[in-house]
C-alpha cells in the first residue's frame, strides 16, 4: 500500500486526504502545528516534523500549498527528492495555480515526476472536478494509482497541462460565483416575500437540479433555458432583466480575470 504525505493542511488538501484515509496510510506536515494535528485527528493519520520528512516518506507528496509559498517548499525538500530518486522517487502532485510543471522541476533542480492537477472545493463531499496533468517522469502504474485515489473526490480529467490555467479560471474558481449567484438568486426570493430558510432552499435546490438537467439530458444549455421561457411569460421577463446586467459578459469576464490571476501567479 502506498504512503500519501500532504504538505499542508488547507480545506483542498485535507478534502483529499480525507477522501483516502481508509485506504491508504496519510502523513501530513504544516508550519502550523496546530492545523495539522487538528487534520491529522480528522484524518486519522500522524503528523511529521517536517516538510523534508514528508518528501522523504512519501510515495506520493501531495504539495497543498499557497502559490506564494510553493518556491520555499520546493527549495526545502529538494534534497529529499533527489536523494530517493537513485531508489523509488516520489511523485510530486501540486496543486499550486499558475505553477507550471516545467517551473516545479527547475526550481528543484530535477527532473522528477510531478502531478500538476486543480480541485474544486466540492471535492470536500465527493463532488469535486479535478483537471489533471502528468509529467513525463511518473510511471504509468503511478498516474493510474493517483487517478484512482483522485476518483474519490469527484470527476477526474486528464487534460494537456496548456489548459490548466483556464480550469483554474472556470472550475477551480468557479464554485465561488455559483454561491454568490445562489445567494442573490434567494435575496431575489426574500424580497419576493419568502423566508430567507426557504428561499435559501428554493435556491440550492434550483441551482441543483438545473446542473443534473444539464449533464443528465446532453442538451446545450440554451435549449434548456428556452424549455422553460414561454412567449411573455414570467420567465423571459428575468432573463430580460438578466441580459439588462450584462450578467453573461459579466460571468465570462469573472472566468477571464481568474485565469489571468493563474497565469500571474506562474
Amino acid at each position: 500500500m502506498s504512503t500519501i504525505t500532504c504538505i499542508g493542511s488547507g480545506n483542498m488538501g485535507i478534502a483529499l486526504m480525507g477522501a483516502v484515509s481508509e485506504e491508504y496510510e496519510i502523513l501530513v506536515t504544516d508550519t502550523d502545528m496546530h492545523k495539522a494535528n487538528q487534520a491529522a485527528q480528522a484524518l486519522r493519520a500522524k503528523v511529521l516534523d517536517s516538510n523534508t520528512e514528508a518528501a522523504a516518506k512519501g510515495d506520493f507528496v501531495f504539495l497543498a500549498v499557497k502559490p506564494q509559498v510553493l518556491q520555499h517548499v520546493l527549495t526545502e525538500i529538494a534534497p529529499a527528492v533527489k536523494k530517493r530518486k537513485r531508489l523509488s522517487a516520489p511523485v510530486l502532485v501540486s496543486m499550486a495555480a499558475g505553477w507550471t510543471i516545467a517551473r516545479i522541476q527547475e526550481t528543484l533542480g530535477e527532473k522528477a515526476p510531478v502531478v500538476r492537477i486543480m480541485p474544486n472545493t466540492p471535492a470536500l463531499i465527493g463532488k469535486g472536478m479535478i483537471a489533471m496533468s502528468v509529467s513525463r517522469e511518473v510511471p504509468q502504474d503511478k498516474a493510474g494509482e493517483l487517478k484512482n485515489i483522485l476518483d474519490n473526490t469527484g470527476i477526474v480529467d486528464l487534460i494537456e497541462e496548456k489548459y490548466m490555467d483556464a480550469v483554474t479560471g472556470l472550475s477551480g474558481s468557479g464554485p465561488a460565483y455559483v454561491y454568490l449567484f445562489m445567494e442573490a438568486l434567494a435575496d431575489g426570493g426574500v424580497r419576493a416575500g419568502l423566508p430567507r430558510d426557504k428561499a435559501l432552499s428554493y435556491a440550492s435546490q434550483t441551482v441543483l437540479g438545473a446542473a443534473a438537467m444539464l449533464q443528465e439530458t446532453g442538451k446545450h444549455p440554451g435549449e434548456l433555458k428556452d424549455m422553460v421561457t414561454s412567449p411573455g411569460g414570467t420567465t423571459i421577463a428575468g432573463v430580460a432583466a438578466l441580459e439588462e446586467g450584462a450578467f453573461r459578459s459579466t460571468v465570462i469576464k469573472a472566468v477571464e480575470a481568474s485565469w489571468r490571476r493563474s497565469i500571474e501567479l506562474g
